[in-house]
C-alpha cells in the first residue's frame, strides 16, 4: 500500500458518503413530504415519550440543556409531516444540518463509546424514539444504524437492549417507508421534561405489535473486552388479539464500556 493511502482514504470516504446521501435526497421523489393537520388523521397508532434529563454520573447538565434545545429544533422540523402511501420519511433530510448558525447548541455526543460534546449533540434520542414508535406500526424501517457501544448499565431500562437507532449527519440516517394504503402523520414535540412522539393515521390499523428480546448473552472476548449480543423480535396480533406473525427486527452487537455483572445464563 502506498504510504499515507489509508489516511487519504479515511478522509475521502466520508465526503463520498455525504455526496451519495445528497444525491439520494435530490433524486428520490418519494422523500418529498408535506405537512398536514391532525384533522383527518385522528386514529392513534403508536406513541412514546422519553425524559430529557438522565440522572447519571458524568453527564454535564449544560450539555443536557443543549440537547433539549437541539431536540426542540428537530421536533419543529418533523412535527406534522404526512407520510402518504409509497412515501419515505428521512430524518436528516427534514431536520437539516445541525449547525450553530441554525441555533443548535453543544450537546452530548458519543464518539466511539466515549462521552464528548458537539454541536447538535443528543439527536440520537429523537431517532431512538422514532424508531421505537415505528416498530409499533405497519410502517417499514428501510434504513437504521445500530449503536456499536453499550455505554450505560441497564438501570431503569424499560425497552429491550438494541431497540434504538443512532444517527450522524448526514450519513447515518433513519428512514421509514409507508407501504400501506393509509396516510400516517408524525407528531413530535419537546415539553419541559420529555420528548414526546406519536404516529396517527387516516384509517384504523388492524394490528398491534409487541417487541421482545429473544436472545441475550454477554461474551468475554479478551481481557477487559466484553461484547453484548441480542436478538429483538416483534409479535403481530390482529384486532381480536390473535397472533398472526412473529418477525425478526434486529440482531445487535455492542462493545460494553462498563464492567458487566455476569449473571448465570447472561
Amino acid at each position: 500500500m502506498v504510504p499515507g493511502a489509508a489516511v487519504v482514504r479515511g478522509w475521502v470516504a466520508p465526503a463520498v458518503r455525504r455526496v451519495r446521501r445528497e444525491v439520494q435526497w435530490r433524486r428520490a421523489g418519494d422523500l418529498r413530504l408535506s405537512r398536514g393537520p391532525l384533522d383527518g388523521h385522528e386514529h392513534a397508532v403508536a406513541e412514546h415519550a422519553t425524559p430529557l434529563v438522565r440522572d447519571l454520573a458524568g453527564l454535564d447538565p449544560v450539555l443536557q440543556r443543549g440537547k433539549a434545545v437541539n431536540l426542540g429544533l428537530a421536533a419543529a422540523r418533523l412535527d406534522g409531516l404526512l407520510v402518504r402511501p409509497g412515501q419515505t420519511l428521512s430524518f436528516w433530510k427534514h431536520v437539516g444540518a445541525p449547525t450553530r448558525r441554525r441555533g443548535f447548541r453543544d450537546g452530548l455526543v458519543l464518539d466511539h463509546g466515549r462521552l464528548s460534546r458537539g454541536v447538535g449533540g443528543g439527536m440520537c434520542q429523537a431517532t431512538n424514539l422514532l424508531y421505537w414508535m415505528t416498530l409499533h406500526t405497519p410502517l417499514t424501517v428501510t434504513e437504521r444504524w445500530r449503536h456499536s457501544y453499550d455505554v450505560f448499565p441497564d438501570a431503569g431500562r424499560t425497552q429491550p437492549f438494541g431497540s434504538g437507532a443512532t444517527c450522524a449527519w448526514p450519513v447515518l440516517d433513519l428512514q421509514v417507508r409507508n407501504g400501506t394504503t393509509a396516510t400516517f402523520r408524525l407528531d413530535l414535540r419537546v415539553t419541559a421534561t420529555h420528548l414526546e412522539g406519536r404516529w396517527t393515521a387516516d384509517a384504523p390499523v388492524p394490528w398491534t405489535y409487541e417487541l421482545y428480546e429473544a436472545h441475550h448473552v454477554i461474551t468475554h472476548d479478551a481481557p477487559g473486552v466484553f461484547l453484548r449480543h441480542n436478538v429483538v423480535r416483534r409479535r403481530v396480533r390482529d384486532a381480536d388479539g390473535v397472533e398472526v406473525g412473529d418477525e425478526l427486527v434486529a440482531a445487535n452487537q455492542a462493545l460494553l464500556m462498563y464492567q458487566p455483572f455476569l449473571e448465570a445464563g447472561r
